[in-house]
């Protein structure tokens, strides 16, 4: 037998026994701990306060469902093709999980956080909207002149404002935790027009990934909260498809209004045309 050991403080059993966390499972937390709670506990290995709790469940729930987005047509769809896998379904979903749809929400956190470490120690963090503007200002004018995206910044449905992103502000500073990434993500509401000429509202996934930021939960699981919470949504995007299917309708409605043209093949032999 290895004499080797695998230190872990989640899941570990033995023959009567399952200790999660370093609490028994069936005893301490069966009943008692919330799912939301859990999987903070889990990714942070500490016990979240309540208010925090109530924060990273306001961020599961905004991010759970958000209607026929290309994450849950292609679950249906791939449930029409096998219905055998619902695993299948629910992972396919999960891998358009990218820097259009929930990425969002780890971009958006990795930028606020750049820009907070990068101007940790040269300057005292703003204490005023007129100090937060001038950071975001300076960090808004920095990535334009990079032409990068502001991430967080727009929404192809809510152009005049995501309902989901004040409410969370709202919550966050209930709670008092509207830390810094939140208050710079504020910041970049207020002052991006006078660098792009027009204003985008701040989309959800972006609040979002400034609210788990100020959590202290890791940068390089961001992206995995948000998947966390669309797993909950693809799971009721395919009970809606087993009671009112419409992955069938959706296929057909590509499938017989295709239309023949010409290969068209790339100028230059690649991607750029």
């Amino acid at each position: 037998m290895s004499e080797r050991s695998y230190p872990t403080a989640l899941g570990a059993s033995t023959r009567d026994s399952i200790t999660l966390l370093g609490q028994d499972l069936a005893g301490d937390i069966m009943g008692s701990v919330g799912f939301g709670e859990l999987a903070f506990w889990l990714a942070a290995q500490r016990r979240p306060t309540p208010g925090e709790t109530r924060v990273f469940e306001a961020v599961l729930a905004a991010l759970a469902d958000h209607g026929f987005t290309p994450t849950a047509i292609v679950t249906r769809l791939t449930y029409l093709s096998a219905p055998d896998s619902v695993q299948g379904a629910l992972a396919a979903g999960l891998l358009g999980g990218g820097s259009r749809f929930l990425g969002v929400t780890e971009d958006c956190g990795r930028f606020l956080h750049d820009v907070l470490r990068s101007h940790e120690g040269s300057l005292p963090e703003p204490d005023d909207d007129a100090g937060w503007d001038a950071l975001a200002l300076e960090s808004v004018r920095a990535r334009r002149e990079r032409r990068e995206l502001i991430p967080g910044l727009g929404h192809h449905v809510h152009k005049d404002g995501d309902p989901r992103t004040p409410r969370l502000f709202a919550i966050a500073a209930e709670e008092g935790l509207l830390g810094p990434h939140l208050a710079l993500f504020a910041a970049v509401g207020r002052v991006h027009p006078r660098v792009l000429g027009r204003t985008l509202p701040l989309n959800g996934a972006g609040v979002c990934g400034a609210a788990l930021a100020d959590l202290g939960l890791p940068l390089e699981l961001l992206r995995a909260f948000a998947l966390l919470a669309r797993t909950a949504g693809l799971i009721g995007q395919l009970a809606e498809e087993l009671r009112h299917p419409v992955a069938n309708d959706i296929f057909l409605s590509v499938d017989l209004s295709n239309r023949s043209i010409p290969p068209e093949p790339f100028a230059d032999g690649g991607l750029h045309g």
